[in-house]
């Protein structure tokens, strides 16, 4: 693992909101191509994190670089190489599926050429040619995660960011949508995804677990496991989150 490249680097990071600590001394390494996953309950601190390392939020301590940018000083240059999706927000419900893609490539400073190319093959590997035209709000739900993940990372950036992006997702779609991952991860892109559902640490590389804004844990899911003596992950969180109430 120490000879892949590094493409995220986190140290010592805080962050304050007043009295409130929302990220406590956060310290890691992701991977170029690798699937990170970052864990924790709702209100553990993934969010507040992830937005300082898209470069939407300013740590109140502390060291990151993204893709090599500094997210004090190059907040443009990280926002130029990532691609970004969440659960709250993704498409616009009352912009056609075609209108969607050109919209958000055009914000990732696309050419209109690379845009016309672009939506083509999208529409295409989603096989969404026939819907082009339809309203977001009149596609089932797993198209929309389908196409929402593809505009991600229409402009073929380094690392995307996935805000909780199965919130609300049945099983079999979530299954869907991580073969959308692993496929982006096979052709290099770094996924950082944040989640509470436990299962979806399995399909990880590596894994995060935050608690009370700390990193309680970071390890393979296998390797997690066989240190808290757990059969699945969900039983890690809840070791974690037991230490966690006692102390």
């Amino acid at each position: 693992m120490s000879e892949r490249e590094t493409i995220i680097t986190v140290s010592h990071l805080v962050k304050k909101f007043g009295d409130f600590t929302a990220n406590d001394d956060l310290n890691f390494e992701v991977y170029k191509g690798e699937i990170f996953g970052f864990l924790g309950a709702n209100g553990a601190g993934k969010t507040t994190a992830i937005k300082i390392l898209c470069g939407l939020s300013k740590p109140t301590s502390g060291n990151a670089t993204i893709a090599g940018f500094d997210v004090y000083t190059q907040k443009d240059d990280i926002k130029n190489s990532i691609g970004y999706m969440s659960q709250k927000f993704s498409l616009y419900e009352d912009l056609t599926v075609t209108e969607n893609i050109r919209f958000f490539a055009g914000i990732y400073g696309m050419t209109r050429k690379d845009i016309k190319i672009k939506t083509q093959q999208l529409l295409a590997k989603l096989e969404l040619e026939d819907s082009a035209k339809k309203l977001i709000k009149d596609l089932p739900l797993g198209w929309r995660q389908k196409l929402a993940f593809s505009i991600a990372i229409v402009h073929s950036p380094k690392i995307v960011f996935l805000d909780e992006p199965t919130g609300g997702v049945d099983p079999i779609t979530r299954r869907q949508f991580w073969n959308q991952i692993y496929e982006a991860a096979a052709e290099g892109v770094t996924v950082f995804v944040t989640t509470h559902y436990m299962d979806e640490a399995e399909y990880c590389d590596r894994v995060s677990i935050m608690v009370d804004g700390k990193i309680a844990a970071l390890d393979t899911p296998q390797g997690l496991k066989q240190t808290f003596e757990a059969e699945s992950m969900n039983e890690v969180f809840i070791k974690l989150a037991r230490v966690a109430v006692n102390n």
